[in-house]
């Protein structure tokens, strides 16, 4: 039997998400293996894989804040915003040589906090149930709806100029789960009038989560994985349970007179196994997913 739990990928550039959990499903020996959070085949750093039963965790951690580091380059618009696709524009060297480092952070001051962004147009967001980089590929163009995203952090770093002229960013964005890096790039650009798009990006942090603790995809014979239990405790306040209690909850009851609590809660055994994801209703709590008996 394979264990449960989470695994922490650092995903190599050129890499889709979908390649880390084929790779991964072979070395585990199971097929039940999902990820959290896609990141682009240029993109490198956290993929936050769940397996057999840690797959029903990554529905917790899809909307967990991320961290990413990145570099954005000024005065080349493209069709996807980053580095990978064809050019749209280019920005002469006399308009890049007169922009100052004070427009560029006045302008990243605007795209920090609570925004409307316009995700990338070429991104997985399905329209009337077709991707939306499958439209742009086939030649449709693709406007999406604007989004309410929270961006906590979007921190210069540094700064450089090429040989070409072209701005070089080095940035840190702390921001909530749906909001696109590339667009940041995009509408960076856009405000200065040399168009921006991602020529590095690397998340960092999903949650709580942190790519330090991640395996290297070159060395999954040594795979680090965490256990079902530690996994929820990382996530979430943690009650211990009475075998009674185990007993109700595996048997679909809910849970009375625990006290006042807020939030999920992870409920453990005795043993410390991963008994269930709990909600509070009133003066008690439910099972919103049960794991007793799934793991080792």
């Amino acid at each position: 039997m394979v264990a449960s739990g989470l695994v922490l990928i650092d995903k190599p550039t050129d890499w889709t998400s979908h390649d880390v959990v084929a790779k991964v499903r072979k070395a585990v020996g199971t097929k039940k293996v999902g990820h959290a959070g896609t990141l682009d085949p240029l993109a490198t750093g956290l993929l936050v894989l769940g397996i057999e039963s840690g797959t029903k965790l990554l529905t917790f951690l899809v909307g967990a804040d991320k961290t990413y580091l990145a570099t954005i380059r000024l005065g080349v618009s493209t069709v996807s915003d980053d580095s990978q696709s064809e050019v749209l524009e280019t920005a002469s060297q006399e308009v890049l040589a007169v922009i100052e480092d004070a427009q560029i952070q006045q302008e990243i001051d605007k795209l920090t906090g609570v925004i409307q962004q316009r995700p990338s147009s070429v991104s997985a967001i399905k329209v009337d149930g077709k991707r939306a980089y499958d439209l742009v590929r086939s030649g449709e163009e693709v406007e999406l709806k604007s989004r309410e995203v929270t961006v906590s952090t979007f921190a210069l770093v540094s700064s450089s100029r090429s040989p070409e002229g072209f701005i070089d960013l080095e940035v840190k964005v702390d921001c909530s789960s749906g909001t696109y890096i590339r667009a940041l790039a995009r509408d960076l650009g856009q405000a200065l009038g040399v168009g921006g798009n991602i020529t590095a990006l690397r998340r960092t942090r999903v949650g709580s989560f942190d790519v330090a603790e991640a395996n290297q995809i070159t060395d999954l014979e040594n795979l680090s994985l965490t256990p079902l239990a530690q996994a929820a405790s990382d996530l979430f306040p943690t009650i211990n349970l009475s075998d009674e209690q185990v007993t109700n909850l595996i048997h679909g009851k809910r849970l009375s007179d625990v006290g006042e609590q807020t939030g999920l809660i992870a409920g453990l055994s005795g043993s410390g196994d991963l008994v269930a994801v709990l909600e509070p209703v009133g003066s008690g709590l439910k099972s919103v997913v049960v794991f007793q008996g799934e793991q080792k």
